[in-house]
């Protein structure tokens, strides 16, 4: 027999304003459960959740939750105020019972002293603080609304493990696909105000959940044409008995009635980026760069070729220094050493982690349009804002909503649309998975792999650099940074571990070198052959074509800013035509340029590197 829940939620109901947002909701919670609860954003996962744990009331329903049974909740924006120390805040959690070790451990474990005050902590410190709290008393059920939000990949996959080892039952919120794989073992799909339940972990669900909305459309396809006959007997065969019109007529109302009732599932995110004129063959080339910031050293003699067309990721922990080296590859940020060339004719556009370039007391129109009208400019056309924020999710009513009061899923679409909204060539995308819901982030990976323009990112998010990037910038310790070619899976299985400090690695060649030659000692190696060494004709083109490229580039510019006159055509066709005909040449022979010196740059490194 089934051991009867420890929580339970019974036909929920609550209104959001006029707008129904849970109708009907269920949610059961058996002890050792692991449930996943997925829905899009906006949806009232975290509503519901906030139900669950006892700190929001619904408009109806009951709520029962086991005699002594003990319930830990983590919200997405914890509250750390009015205590002295993040112990402090910890230990406030735990029960009479629990062990006051743990909250230390579990603080040591997260990377906190727990000495902070915790008003001086960073997001990610909040976090890691709030994690530690709802831990540390080992509860009966955990509620758990975005775990991973502002975690990095070692804190993350730690949390895996530390949650797989608990006895807790659990219900998580996450985008975080590989997070839900590795612990759900049943989905809970919020949708329309409705709760539906799959006995099966992440992995079954997004098939099953297509099932379930093809069977609605053909259900709805099946509505649609009885209330079409029903019309048509309505307007052609009404000299049947009165009683029998009667009857019929009122099953029409009936019919017409509950199709109205149905809520259609939301449609999906449009996600297309406004594509901008094609940039060069090379896009970015670091030599040798290296940063310091006093003692610590944050990029150390790092060297990389990013080519138009390649989506690249970086990898690393928090504090590793990431944003500064997507900033050091894109120009935003001088190195100490060494030289960063950017490619030609780039048009970059930048996604923030942090938002700041949101305005929270402008209205989402104005932050679509700048305040200018109610159009977007979306690469060379313009559509009307409402048609739009349709694309992104958005309901015309919400044109007037303050930004400050949209939810984090919302401002994250709402940065996505801004950014796609510009003409590029040159996506830089740091954390762009924050508060995206799946679909969202489906649609976000599709739009990336097919995007013709190049990809640099920094993202937490496996799965979504497994399917996104081409190639991987890793984090090895100590200002070390190391290019892999394929996504994160592809890069554990060449270190042959995630992301963390590689200790060590060059100790065995050390000690090696400095072992002397006793008996048993290995035979001297053979003579090598002698090295292959640049031509004078390599080294001379190695030199001479950066000028010839920097050349280019500006009769490049001189043309476009000739053909730029929106009358030269009219006025002198001639020069007209030259002017195009010199343009076309001299990019072609700028990616020559560019193919011939990055081939010699290769060789020239082949070479010293033997």
């Amino acid at each position: 027999m089934a051991a009867p829940p420890l929580l339970l939620l019974q036909d929920i109901h609550l209104r959001i304003g006029t707008t129904p947002l849970l109708a009907g909701a269920t949610l059961s919670v058996s002890p050792g459960e692991r449930l996943a609860l997925v829905g899009r954003n906006g949806s009232g996962k975290s509503t519901l959740l906030r139900i669950a744990a006892g700190l929001a009331p619904p408009d109806s329903g009951t709520r029962f939750v086991q005699p002594g049974a003990t319930v830990r909740y983590l919200a997405q924006e914890p509250d750390l105020s009015g205590f002295a120390s993040t112990l402090a805040f910890v230990e406030a959690g735990l029960g009479p019972g629990d062990d006051p070790y743990r909250a230390r451990y579990l603080l040591e474990r997260l990377g906190l002293t727990g000495e902070k005050n915790p008003a001086t902590l960073s997001g990610g410190e909040a976090r890691r603080a709030a994690l530690a709290r709802v831990l540390a008393p080992s509860p009966d059920i955990l509620l758990l609304d975005e775990p991973t939000n502002h975690l990095d990949l070692p804190a993350i996959e730690w949390l895996e493990e530390e949650l797989a080892s608990l006895r807790s039952a659990l219900v998580l919120i996450s985008h975080d696909r590989r997070f839900l794989e590795t612990l759900s073992r049943a989905m809970v799909w919020l949708d329309r105000g409705t709760t539906r339940r799959l006995e099966q972990g992440f992995a079954g669900f997004e098939a099953w959940r297509e099932q379930v909305l093809e069977a609605e459309e053909q259900e709805r396809h099946k509505l649609g044409r009885q209330i079409a006959r029903e019309e048509d007997w309505l307007r052609y065969g009404v000299t049947a008995r009165r009683k029998r019109n009667v009857r019929r007529l009122g099953e029409l109302h009936a019919l017409r009635q509950r199709r109205r009732e149905q809520r259609a599932a939301q449609g999906a995110v449009r996600l297309e980026a406004a594509e901008g004129q094609g940039s060069g063959t090379l896009v970015v080339a670091a030599e040798r760069i290296a940063k310091s910031f006093g003692d610590r050293v944050v990029v150390r003699d790092f060297s990389t070729r990013v080519l138009r067309g390649d989506r690249v990721g970086i990898v690393g922990p928090n504090g590793a220094g990431k944003t500064t080296l997507l900033n050091m590859l894109t120009g935003q940020l001088a190195p100490d050493a060494g030289e960063v060339r950017l490619g030609t004719a780039l048009q970059m556009v930048t996604l923030d982690q942090r938002r700041a370039s949101l305005d929270p007391d402008v209205t989402l129109q104005s932050a679509l349009t700048g305040g200018r009208g109610d159009t977007v400019q979306v690469g060379e056309q313009k559509r009307h804002v409402v048609g739009y924020m349709k694309d992104f999710l958005f309901l015309p009513e919400q044109a007037r909503t303050p930004v400050g009061v949209l939810s984090g899923g919302e401002r994250g679409r709402l940065m996505l649309a801004r950014a796609l909204a510009q003409p590029s060539n040159l996506l830089v995308l740091d954390e762009p998975t924050n508060d995206l819901d799946l679909e969202t982030l489906d649609l976000l990976q599709e739009l990336l792999a097919e995007y013709p323009g190049t990809v640099l990112l920094v993202s937490h998010d496996r799965d979504f650099l497994d399917r996104v990037a081409t190639s991987v910038i890793a984090y090895e310790g100590d200002g070390r940074w190391q290019d892999y070619a394929g996504g994160y899976s592809d890069m554990v299985a060449q270190r042959g571990h995630g992301v963390r400090a590689r200790e060590g690695a060059a100790a065995p060649a050390a000690g090696a070198a400095a072992t002397g030659r006793g008996a048993g000692a290995a035979p001297p190696a053979p003579p090598q052959p002698a090295r292959r060494k640049l031509s004078f004709k390599e080294k001379h083109a190695l030199e001479t074509l950066p000028g010839r490229m920097a050349g280019l580039q500006a009769e490049i510019g001189r043309l476009r800013e000739t053909l730029a006159d929106p009358n030269l055509f009219a006025r002198d066709r001639a020069r007209f035509d030259r002017a195009s005909t010199a343009l076309a040449a001299a990019e072609t022979a700028l990616a020559a340029a560019e193919e011939e010196w990055l081939t010699l740059e290769m060789l020239r490194e082949e070479l010293e590197g033997r």
